[in-house]
């Protein structure tokens, strides 16, 4: 299977402005087979990768406006318009519901500038990468490539930092996991809750984040196209990398060993687009990188021989149910945090709960509604510990 290994380079001034030509070059091919292919008549088929890399790269290149992109390396321009019909075909497939994606769009400036080198526009030598036309460049080998690279993308993000990302071959690794099984009950105040062991509690990220916004707010103020707003513009964008740095050595670190330890992952599938919604809850919940967890278990799981993340339907009645004997006792105000169960007398964590039943139902044990008498009824008989912040007649209409 294939991964990628991320390195940090260090061009020097005249790299610098090679890579920034190499990139403008890259964004111009791009936006031009975009606009091509926006510009075709409605009814008529749109025009190959083939076609469109022969009128906007070799074609462009013999007339007066475009003759520039003969002073780049023609590889990463003929990548570029790959890049464009990969985009399109994961615009084809969303549109059959297989999977997320929207219609391609230009390319701008003030975003991060990328452009992908092929094994003939690339070569490692000495412990350097040596790049067509623009010579060699200083890598911070953090670790050794596992195999030989089929290709390389460099990258410069906002905050003006270069990285080269190494498409390599990697095998399956082999461990002997811990347990057959986990539930992950995804949270707010703590990040994680296992159904074994203890709570994964997220990094502070609110010192970091007011500072953002207090740069936003001069941000706004200062001219555009100004150089103080262009020093501020960088803070924020270094700002923004560190706090994007820490919440990603977390999820790795976390991810690893949960796909290192348990030969099954359960997860709720959470409405995060929805829950966004809410204004007092919408900057706490983009903080916590819920998708990107879910994204980097599954391809860690992937990595691994014998293991496997289910993801299970929102709609499972996970802080409904009690864990231990199945009885249903309904909906629960948020704030109540622990829950005493009148058919067995188990007494609950709300999140540790949730966990055990995500366990359950990723496992195939389906919740069996004879404990609740009616699929569309909501049980009653619940009792709190903690008190609702719900008047004392709707906790009696609640649990009447």
């Amino acid at each position: 299977m294939k991964a990628r290994y991320t390195y940090r380079i260090y061009p020097n001034c005249l790299q610098q402005n090679k890579l920034a030509q190499v990139f403008g070059c890259v964004r111009v091919v791009y936006n031009d087979a975009l606009a091509m292919v926006k510009a075709t008549p409605e009814g008529e088929k749109w025009p190959s990768n083939a076609e469109i890399q022969k009128l906007v790269i070799t074609q462009a290149k013999q007339t007066e406006s475009r003759e520039w992109l003969s002073f780049v390396s023609v590889v990463p321009l003929q990548q570029s318009v790959q890049d464009l019909g990969v985009a399109f075909k994961h615009w084809f497939a969303a549109l059959k519901g297989q999977g997320r994606a929207r219609f391609p769009r230009f390319k701008k400036r003030s975003h991060t500038q990328s452009a992908r080198f092929t094994q003939r526009g690339f070569s490692l030598s000495n412990g350097k990468l040596v790049l067509a036309k623009m010579g060699e460049f200083k890598v911070q080998w953090s670790r050794q490539l596992p195999s030989e690279p089929s290709s390389v993308t460099i990258l410069r993000n906002t905050a003006g930092q270069y990285h080269a990302s190494f498409v390599v071959e990697i095998c399956q690794k082999s461990v002997e996991p811990i347990r057959p099984s986990i539930g992950v009950d995804l949270g707010i105040k703590v990040f994680a809750f296992p159904s074994f062991g203890k709570p994964i509690k997220a990094p502070d990220y609110s010192q970091l984040d007011k500072k953002v916004r207090r740069l936003q707010k001069r941000l706004a103020k200062q001219q555009k196209g100004s150089s103080r707003r262009e020093v501020t513009r960088l803070k924020i964008a270094q700002l923004q990398l560190k706090i994007r740095n820490i919440r990603k050595h977390f999820l790795h670190t976390e991810s690893t060993k949960l796909i290192r330890e348990n030969q099954a992952v359960s997860l709720e599938d959470l409405a995060v687009s929805n829950m966004v919604k809410n204004r007092k809850l919408s900057r706490a919940i983009s903080q916590q990188g819920w998708a990107e967890f879910r994204l980097m278990l599954q391809s860690k799981a992937a990595q691994y021989v014998n293991r496997v993340v289910n993801i299970i339907s929102r709609w499972e009645p996970t802080s409904q149910t009690c864990s231990d004997c199945g009885f249903r006792w309904g909906k629960v105000d948020l704030s109540v945090r622990s829950i005493l169960c009148v058919s067995c007398g188990a007494e609950h964590d709300r999140d540790e709960n949730a966990a055990k039943n995500i366990d359950k139902v990723g496992a195939g044990l389906a919740h069996d509604a004879k404990w609740t008498g009616s699929d569309s009824k909501t049980a009653s008989a619940a009792s709190c510990i903690e008190p609702s912040s719900h008047k004392v007649e709707q906790q009696l209409r609640l649990f009447a």
